[in-house]
């Protein structure tokens, strides 16, 4: 699973937890993946491939390449 390059975001874990009448009866692990893109970025004058979470792209946290 790829990790976001500006806020190191990656998967998380837990349980997804099964209510019945009122009493936790089981617990099921469960991952949330976190909403990754692979983008063209202006670093440093170059153009780099990197994976940033779309928060970090709202954000405006990166420079997008121009594509041509």
């Amino acid at each position: 699973m790829a990790k976001c390059a500006i806020c190191d975001k990656t998967r998380q874990r837990g349980h997804r937890i099964s209510i019945n009448r009122s009493q936790v009866s089981r617990r099921a692990n469960k991952v949330w993946k976190s909403n990754i893109k692979k983008v063209k970025v202006v670093e440093d004058g170059t153009v780099k491939s990197i994976h940033v979470c779309t928060r970090c792209l709202r954000a405006g946290k990166v420079v997008r390449a121009a594509s041509v």
